[in-house]
This record gives structure tokens, C-alpha cells and sequence, in this order.
């Protein structure tokens, strides 16, 4: 990857108003890209909605778009007009009324639509199965651009090591997390920096701040962590852009401020025999207050 500045854009939202908030970010694209000097351009997730649309999945498809669709195009010329890249997290519209994807679309400022990553982990009360709206996506996403190999995960997939390490197998240098988290600063920071060090990657975390339709508050406190976890930008609980140079060579010692090598390499260190049995169902042996199935991937009661 190259030297370059990524840029968090973190807003509120319109509760379901698409049309209103595609404008709103639009200018906030431009700002910061003029105001940072940022080559990559990330929002958080339900960025044109909200997270929680207050209604079904009938009701959402008929708010938000396809992608490819006209917002897509709108981006790819901000994208032209800025020299960015821009990762926008929406709502899309999946071939019937009762599909509707948590998506995250990249564009950039020559290629036009790079491509589209689906959420693959819901959070339960987004599934279906939960009375939610959203159907999951299968299949991880890392695109190759000019700054580098950046990966995609959204939100509550950033609860989970495997995806993160599939990205990482894959070739990501940079993951990109939107998300619209409301539970505990602690949970949200610890993943971040988690993911991060656990794969050697950046992680750039874009949390959503103020209401949706839901009643739901988030928090902000948006993050750019580098791949030894030390968070080098952090957002408050408010509208605002944090930004990072993110260095292309930057595991070679051990700890910032420092001059002792690095001499490990967590991905590389890997011993796979270990690993039998992990891509199988299973569960906590706790119990939460309340589980809540998924027909996609059944849990095993044993």
C-alpha cells in the first residue's frame, strides 16, 4: 500500500429520509476531502436511513435503492471531483420486496462502483427471525485499489475474529468498519483495537452518532486504529471528521516510541493444526436473556 490520509465522516442522521441525508453527506464528503487532504473517504453504516428503519423490510425497500442505482452514480462523481475514494454504507434494495441488504458500496474517483459488500453478520434484532428487516450477505469483500488492499466489514462483523482474519488471508491492509454500535465505549474500542492487533491491519471504525427511527441513541466516537492497536484518531459523541496518515511499513518495532524490533507476526505464526473443529455451529456455554434463532445458520443444541 502507499502512504495516504483516510478520513471518518462522522454525522447523524434524518431518521428515514434518504433523500435528505444522500445530500447532507455529499457536502460533508466534500469537506473532507478538502479539509484533510483525504484519499479515502468512509461514513458510517445506514448512513442515508439510520439503522433501525421503525418498520419492516417492505417498508425500507421502498425508501432506499439498488446498487448500482443514482446515488452510486452521485458518489462516483464526487469521487471524480475530490480524487477519492469513498466507501458508503446503505441500505439496498435486493430483487423483491422482501430483501433488503445492510451494504456498503465502494467507489472511487476513476473506477467508478468497485463493488458491493452485504453484511454476513446481523445483529439478531436485525434479523428476520427477530421480526427485523435485513438478509444477510455470504461472501467477505477486499478490494484492490490504488492506495492499497482495503477490506469491508460492517458493525456487529467486527465482533467476529474469523471474518476480519478471512480479510486479512485475503490481502487487506486496511479494514473498514461502519457501523451504527450502541452498546458500551469499552466493547466498541476493545474490537477495534482487537481486529487491528490481532491481524497486523489498520482498522478504521465509523460510528454512527445521534437518533434513529428506532429510538435508538448511538454514541459516535469514531476511531483509526494502526495495526500495532494504538488508536492515532479518535472522534467525541458529536458531528465530526477525524483523519490519519496511515504509514505503508508500520510493524517493524514493537510499540510506538520505541526502537526494539518487531519479531512476530500473528498471521504468519498461525499453527492450523490447532484450529480443528473451528468452522462448526456451536454456542456459549452461558446463556443470554434471550436467543434468537437463525435459519441460516442453525445452532446446535449440544
Amino acid at each position: 500500500m502507499k502512504e495516504f490520509v483516510v478520513a471518518g465522516i462522522q454525522i447523524a442522521v434524518q431518521p428515514m429520509q434518504f433523500e435528505e441525508n444522500l445530500a447532507r453527506l455529499q457536502e460533508w464528503l466534500y469537506r473532507a476531502a478538502e479539509e484533510y487532504g483525504a484519499e479515502l473517504l468512509i461514513l458510517p453504516e445506514s448512513i442515508t436511513t439510520g439503522f433501525h428503519p421503525g418498520t419492516g423490510a417492505r417498508e425500507l425497500w421502498e425508501v432506499v435503492e439498488e446498487i448500482p442505482g443514482p446515488a452510486t452514480e452521485m458518489l462516483a462523481a464526487v469521487a471524480r471531483d475530490t480524487g477519492a475514494y469513498i466507501l458508503y454504507p446503505s441500505y439496498e434494495r435486493g430483487p423483491d420486496r422482501d430483501t433488503v441488504y445492510n451494504s456498503a458500496a465502494l467507489v472511487g474517483p476513476d473506477e467508478g462502483l468497485l463493488g458491493c459488500y452485504r453484511k454476513t453478520h446481523l445483529f439478531p434484532t436485525e434479523r428476520k427471525e427477530a421480526g427485523g428487516w435485513s438478509t444477510p450477505g455470504e461472501t467477505p469483500a477486499v478490494f484492490k485499489t490504488k492506495l492499497g488492499r482495503l477490506g469491508v466489514i460492517l458493525c456487529y462483523d467486527g465482533d467476529f475474529p474469523e471474518l476480519s482474519r478471512v480479510l486479512t488471508l485475503k490481502g487487506a491492509e486496511v479494514i473498514l468498519r461502519p457501523s451504527a454500535l450502541m452498546r458500551s465505549y469499552e466493547i466498541w474500542e476493545l474490537t477495534n483495537m482487537a481486529r487491528a492487533y490481532d491481524n497486523h491491519v489498520y482498522v478504521v471504525g465509523v460510528n454512527a452518532v445521534g437518533p434513529d427511527a428506532g429510538g435508538n441513541y448511538f454514541f459516535g466516537h469514531s476511531m483509526i486504529v494502526n495495526p500495532l492497536a494504538r488508536k492515532i484518531a479518535l472522534a467525541r459523541g458529536t458531528e465530526e471528521i477525524i483523519a490519519a496518515s496511515l504509514n505503508p511499513d508500520p510493524i517493524k518495532y514493537i510499540s510506538y516510541g520505541t526502537r526494539a524490533p518487531m519479531l512476530f507476526d500473528h498471521v504468519q505464526d498461525r499453527n492450523l493444526q490447532a484450529y480443528e473443529g473451528l468452522l462448526q455451529p456451536g454456542k456459549s456455554p452461558f446463556e443470554p436473556y434471550r436467543r434468537i434463532p437463525t435459519s441460516q445458520f442453525p445452532t446446535r443444541d449440544n
